[in-house]
């Protein structure tokens, strides 16, 4: 029996998806992709999970692809423009779940697997985390979505920058150039990263998929149709038990039950 590329474990409201092909460091292989696809459907519509925890088994988060099916010469122009697409029949699911989405990064997130760190809402990272835009070393374009994604983090200039170099980032410079939102020691990244998505256990689940799900847009839309979406959304909100309730809270004088300050 073929061992499972991804595990996922969905307890106490979080759901943890696990890349596990070590050996491989982790690497993007088609029954990996597969895997994570079937994953992140399960994830999405799972009415009891509230934050997703996304990591990697072993010393790497992500290598990037796998370089055995990279070589596979049978592969033709249209069979890889196809392996392309699959990618982004799954990756819009993981970056607009509306949910937040953390990557536990330790290791290197290189190539693809760089891709899809950008694609969390949050990145923790160990000192020894390195992320790489790796596909210029071997003459390719960034894919998984890098090339939407890192110019909305770090900027376009500075995109540019590590896509034409193809450079390696150390944690802290990640850090400096919001890519990464903390640095945790080894020994305490998955303990650190479950507690930041139980932070998020008694929010709004729809109100933070809502705000999540514009701000993804903030880009690509103008002013007006983003205050369209605003308006909408909060009608929405509105209307929701968590916001009623939250309401007869204030009034009564007691505690909210979502407060990051009171939490922290």
């Amino acid at each position: 029996m073929t061992e499972a590329a991804v595990l996922l474990d969905c307890s106490e409201g979080i759901a943890q998806i696990t890349l596990n092909c070590p050996r491989t460091r982790n690497a993007l292989s088609q029954q990996m992709r597969e895997e994570l696809a079937a994953a992140i459907a399960r994830v999405r519509d799972a009415d009891t999970v509230h934050a997703v925890l996304l990591s990697g088994a072993g010393s790497a988060f992500c290598s990037g692809g796998d370089i055995t099916q990279m070589l596979d010469a049978t592969q033709g122009g249209m069979a890889w423009r196809e392996r392309i697409r699959q990618l982004h029949r799954w990756l819009p699911e993981l970056m607009n779940m509306e949910k937040p989405v953390i990557a536990a990064v330790d290791g290197p997130a290189f190539g693809a697997g760089f891709s899809l760190a950008l694609a969390a809402d949050f990145i923790l990272a160990t000192p020894r985390a390195r992320f790489c835009a790796v596909f210029g070393r071997i003459g390719l374009v960034p894919d998984l979505g890098a090339m939407q994604l890192l110019p909305r983090i770090v900027g376009l200039q500075r995109a540019k920058e590590l896509v034409f170099t193809a450079r390696t980032m150390a944690a802290e410079e990640a850090r400096a150039l919001g890519i990464v939102y903390d640095i945790v020691p080894e020994a305490q990244l998955q303990t650190r990263a479950r507690a930041l998505a139980a932070r998020f256990a008694d929010a709004s689940t729809a109100a933070l998929g809502m705000a999540k799900s514009i701000m993804n847009q903030a880009f690509q839309l103008d002013a007006h149709a983003m205050a369209e979406m605003e308006a909408y959304a909060q009608t929405v909100a509105h209307s929701t038990d968590y916001h009623q309730q939250a309401v007869a809270r204030l009034q009564a004088r007691e505690p909210l039950r979502f407060d990051w300050d009171r939490q922290g």
